[in-house]
């Protein structure tokens, strides 16, 4: 590492061709050790230039680098406030169909109750429909064990409360559940060594597995499965009365839009906390503005028929969120998305949208200094730990830049050390 520091010192002050291929052979020194594959693209926007590459043009798994441009997407795609539904009305009825907006009733956005709110207030039966929901509920190259996880909820029309449930246990083994529409739903299982929450993979019967020690207070998030019947049925419990599911929206009905959210309130949640669901849902809204189907592949075929059609290399996008492991893309385009978004949105807002080193989000805890000096989005999967975006110098200079790793075997706080001391260097150097 000691042989890293110097040789990136010595690209920064001199910038000459033998500096950058001692900086090529140090990174090359790192992947030896690491036996991972690294690339890395430093680019001055300012000057249009780029800086440094080394793999600028090799493919990797952006893992949650993914959201960079479904951000982007957004940016293109959305307005400013996002449509929580679509609505019609039938007599006294009330029909409404989902836009994929998952703000409703989620603890993680900070947003008005407009929908719910409406909603409660209706006095005539209601109905919901969501036949234009056309894709499946877990993407494309997700791993399929991590249904349990809350990172992994399901993807939906109309999502509620996040599509996930809590269960909270105190000390003495005292459960609660959240909503509670979940409780019938949560059963005790034999002590394990460990306490643990378990859902069945094709229902939402879900296990409480105590353990053998006395542990503090926890909590759960669990993901549901957000079959129409049970949406339905949990719509109707939150909000006391009867809700019915129909197959279609009627014919001849007039549907209307009622927005929910401001826009940059989801933003900022799956820019900086990384929040899946939001991004996933997020692009099914996006190609429900393009074609009134919630289907992802809508919106990736056009953005990449549109605004992605000059990427120095072609994505390989299936997914919002970047948990699939399908996802390919190159350090110089992502580079390229960012210098896109820089020049849609002012950089006090979109800064503020981001996570922060030392200050916010994914980055609180790491690239801490006097004044924060990176602005990005990371992305972590197994073996894989990648980080883009902005990066300020002492001397002003913003430049953006991608950082990825791919196939590394270590524990991905040493691989996040090691990027960090690269990161430094140019900030106090270039």
């Amino acid at each position: 590492m000691r042989i890293l520091l110097l040789a990136i010192a010595g690209f920064l002050t001199a910038c000459s061709p033998v500096s950058k291929r001692q900086l090529s052979r140090t990174i090359q020194e790192t992947e030896k050790s690491f036996q991972d594959h690294m690339g890395f693209v430093l680019y001055d926007p300012a000057k249009r230039k780029t800086v440094f590459a080394y793999n600028s043009d090799k493919y990797f798994i952006p893992a949650s680098n993914t959201k960079i441009v479904t951000f982007y997407t957004s940016l293109v795609l959305l307005k400013d406030s996002i449509p929580g539904i679509i609505y019609g009305r039938l007599g006294d009825s009330l029909i409404i169909r989902g836009t994929g907006d998952p703000s409703l009733l989620y603890d993680q956005v900070n947003g008005s109750n407009r929908v719910f709110n409406f909603l409660k207030e209706q006095s005539g039966q209601l109905y919901f429909v969501s036949d234009n929901f056309q894709t499946t509920a877990l993407g494309p190259g997700w791993a399929w064990d991590d249904y349990n996880y809350a990172y992994s909820a399901e993807r939906s029309a109309l999502p509620v409360y996040g599509n996930t449930f809590r269960v909270q246990s105190t000390p003495d083994q005292v459960l609660s559940v959240s909503p509670r529409y979940f409780r019938n739903q949560l059963s005790i299982g034999d002590s394990l060594n460990r306490s643990s929450i378990v859902r069945e993979l094709n229902s939402n019967r879900t296990a409480y597995y105590p353990g053998q020690k006395a542990l503090g207070s926890r909590t759960w998030r669990v993901p549901f499965r957000t079959d129409n019947g049970s949406v339905g049925n949990l719509l109707a419990d939150t909000l006391g009365r009867s809700v019915y599911t129909i197959n279609a929206f009627p014919a001849g009905v007039q549907k209307q839009v009622l927005c929910s959210v401001p826009a940059d309130s989801l933003y900022k949640v799956m820019m900086q906390d990384s929040d899946n669901l939001i991004a996933e849902q997020l692009l099914l809204i996006c190609a429900g503005l393009l074609s009134d189907t919630l289907q992802p592949e809508i919106a990736i075929r056009y953005m990449q028929a549109n605004q992605l059609r000059d990427l120095p290399d072609p994505l390989v996008w299936v997914d919002g969120s970047g948990l699939s492991r399908y996802n390919l893309f190159t350090p110089r385009s992502i580079v390229r998305l960012w210098e896109k978004i820089d020049g849609m949105v002012e950089r006090d807002r979109l800064f503020a949208l981001l996570a922060t080193g030392g200050k916010s989000g994914t980055l609180q805890n790491f690239y801490t200094n006097n004044k924060p000096y990176i602005y990005g989005k990371t992305g972590t999967l197994s073996n894989v730990h990648t980080l883009s975006g902005f990066l300020l110098t002492k001397k002003g200079e913003t430049l953006i830049f991608s950082l990825m790793s791919n196939n590394f075997t270590v524990p991905v706080r040493e691989l996040r050390a090691h990027m960090e001391t690269v990161l430094k260097q140019i900030h106090e150097n270039y």
